[in-house]
């Protein structure tokens, strides 16, 4: 996607009309890609290659730490799966991909409201699922 996006940009670079930083504009190109693709294909993608450095309090290296780390990635990995695809959307882009409300706002065309309340919801979706999940093991 990266490379389609660079391309892209190359491509059409007659269409930049300095409103915003060239930056910007590459990134709102590759956000717009990844998203149609995404909506093309539909897959269950879930990265979660940050979440051990979020859900992490130290940088120990004990095994065990590493073992609870890896069940606890697990975990909100199923739990974010079974999300709603909005949800699952905003809280990746805000959470793992860094982008602000605000950008998530314009890249869905929808309000910053709806980016804050939809990320709030999942986040305490996914809270229920966890512990839920977390229950049902006890039982």
């Amino acid at each position: 996607m990266l490379q389609e996006s660079f391309t892209d940009a190359f491509l059409h670079l007659e269409t930049f009309r300095f409103d915003s930083s060239f930056g910007a504009w590459l990134k709102r190109i590759t956000i717009n890609k990844c998203i149609n693709a995404l909506a093309k294909r539909h897959p269950d993608i879930t990265s979660v290659e940050i979440l051990p450095d979020l859900i992490s309090n130290s940088n120990n290296t004990d095994e065990e730490e590493d073992e609870f780390t890896r069940f606890t990635v697990t975990r909100i990995q199923k739990a974010m799966e079974k999300l709603p695809d909005g949800y699952r959307v905003i809280f990746s882009l805000y959470l793992l991909e860094g982008y602000d409300h605000l950008e998530i706002a314009q890249i869905l065309g929808i309000n910053e409201a709806t980016s804050k309340s939809q990320y709030s919801r999942a986040k305490q979706k996914i809270r229920e699922l966890i512990k839920f999940e977390g229950d049902e093991r006890q039982a």
